[in-house]
């Protein structure tokens, strides 16, 4: 049985594509709050704003708090977003001495 087929090597396929799939999301989190807070830092003043709360869209009465909360989350995702990606370097790696060993 090859190293390619063992089960150290298969979760080690299947942590790789979920810890991808999971900076594809936080990538697309982190896009949609910038694009939230880009508009929101356009809206005029005198219009209204709202967040969605469930399946309900309330009016929001402090914009500086709605900017901050989003501001924070936005950290919050980017740092996480970064410990994903310094994981993913650490699988490829493993996953290509895997394949040289294989190859040789």
């Amino acid at each position: 049985m090859s190293d390619l087929d063992s089960p150290d090597f298969q979760a080690l396929v299947q942590e790789l594509q979920l810890v991808r799939n999971q900076i594809q999301t936080v990538s697309t989190q982190v896009n949609e709050i910038l694009l939230t807070l880009e508009s929101l830092s356009t809206q005029d003043n005198d219009r209204p704003v709202f967040r969605a709360v469930g399946n309900l869209l309330l009016e929001v009465d402090d914009r500086d708090k709605l900017m901050k909360e989003l501001t924070d989350s936005k950290g919050t995702f980017e740092t996480h977003l970064q410990r994903m990606i310094e994981r993913e370097t650490e699988l490829r790696t493993q996953y290509e001495k895997v394949i040289d060993s294989v190859e040789q």
